[in-house]
C-alpha cells in the first residue's frame, strides 16, 4: 500500500470544497489556514499529484482533485456512521433521520422535538445530504427515516408539507439589461430546486443560465453572496445572511416535502417526521406575498 488517507486532512478537503476557499475552510473547521494547508499537501503527497490549484478568490480542483473530493465524501460519510453506531452502542437506540440541507435549521429542532416525545427512550441523530445520498442510506438501512424533496424511491412515502421559495441575491446585484441570460447559481444535477428555477424562468419567457454550481448549499450561498447570480433558496421569512430577496423574477410555487422510512421502519416514526415537518410547512402563504 503506498500510503494512507487521512480521514482529517480529507475533512479539510471536502470543507474546501464546500466553502470554495483554503481561509473559509479554516474558519468552518476551527483550524489555522496553514494546518488546512498542510493537510492538502500530505493528501497530495499520498496521492502523488497536485489536487488543488493555488490563487484566485476560490480554490480550484485538478480533475485528481475533484475525483478524490467525491471519494473523501464517501470514506467521510461511512467513518461518521460507524463511529456514531458504536458511540451509541451503550445509550440504547439511537433513531437515524436524514434531512435535506433546505430550511434544516428550521425544521430539525421540531423534528428532534417531536421525536423524543413520541420516541423517549431513543436518542436521535441525522445526516443531512444530497436527495441521491439520502434515498442510498435508506436502501442500505443506515437511515431510519428522511425527509426529501423532489423525487423519492419507495412507495412507504408521506407528506410533509411544502417548502416556500424565493429568489435572493446579493444587495446592489442587478439583473442583466436587455434580453441576457439570467445567471443563476445553484447546487448541481440532480437538484429539484435547480430544475424548478431554470423551469420557472423558462415558463415566463426568461433564459436562465446556471453561471456557477456547487456540490452543497453552502456553496450558492457564498456564490450568490459574491454576486455571481441569483438562486432560488427556500423562503422562511427572514432572508440568509448577506443576500435580499428579490421580487421582480417570476413568482415560485411551494415545493412539496415527503419523509420516506427504511423498510420495517415503524410507522409512526415516518409519521411523527411528517407532522413535526408539515406543523411548520403546512399552509404557506401564496405565492408573490411575503409569507
Amino acid at each position: 500500500m503506498a500510503g494512507v488517507l487521512d480521514i482529517v486532512a480529507l475533512r479539510s478537503l471536502t470543507s474546501i470544497a464546500d466553502s470554495g476557499g483554503f481561509r473559509r475552510a479554516a474558519d468552518s473547521l476551527h483550524l489555522s489556514q496553514s494546518a488546512v494547508s498542510q493537510h492538502i499537501r500530505r493528501l497530495e503527497q499520498v496521492c502523488g499529484r497536485p489536487l488543488v490549484r493555488r490563487g484566485g478568490n476560490r480554490a480550484q480542483f485538478t480533475p485528481e482533485g475533484e475525483l478524490l473530493v467525491a471519494e473523501a465524501r464517501k470514506i467521510l460519510a461511512a467513518h461518521d456512521d460507524a463511529l456514531g453506531r458504536l458511540q451509541a452502542a451503550d445509550s440504547g437506540r439511537t433513531l437515524v433521520i436524514g434531512a435535506t440541507e433546505h430550511a434544516a435549521d428550521l425544521l430539525l429542532p421540531s423534528i428532534t422535538a417531536r421525536l423524543r416525545t413520541s420516541f423517549p427512550d431513543c436518542s436521535v441523530r441525522f445526516r443531512i445530504d444530497r436527495g441521491k445520498q439520502l434515498n442510498d442510506r435508506l436502501d442500505e438501512g443506515a437511515l431510519d427515516a428522511s425527509l426529501f424533496m423532489g423525487d423519492v424511491r419507495g412507495r412507504d412515502v408521506s407528506p410533509a408539507g411544502a417548502l416556500p421559495l424565493a429568489w435572493y441575491a446579493a444587495p446592489g446585484w442587478h439583473l442583466p439589461e436587455g434580453r441576457g441570460d439570467i445567471p443563476l447559481v445553484a447546487i448541481d444535477e440532480p437538484c429539484t430546486i435547480r430544475r424548478r428555477a431554470l423551469k420557472v424562468l423558462g415558463d415566463s419567457g426568461q433564459a436562465g443560465s446556471v453561471v456557477c454550481e456547487a456540490g452543497h448549499l453552502a456553496g450558492v450561498l457564498h456564490a450568490a453572496r459574491a454576486g455571481l447570480g441569483v438562486a432560488l433558496l427556500a423562503h422562511l421569512g427572514t432572508a440568509p445572511e448577506g443576500l435580499e430577496q428579490r421580487h421582480d423574477l417570476p413568482p415560485v410555487e411551494p415545493e412539496p416535502l415527503h419523509v420516506r422510512g427504511r423498510r420495517g421502519a415503524p410507522a409512526a416514526l415516518v409519521t411523527a417526521v411528517a407532522e413535526a415537518a408539515s406543523g411548520l410547512l403546512y399552509a404557506p402563504a401564496p405565492v408573490g406575498r411575503d409569507r
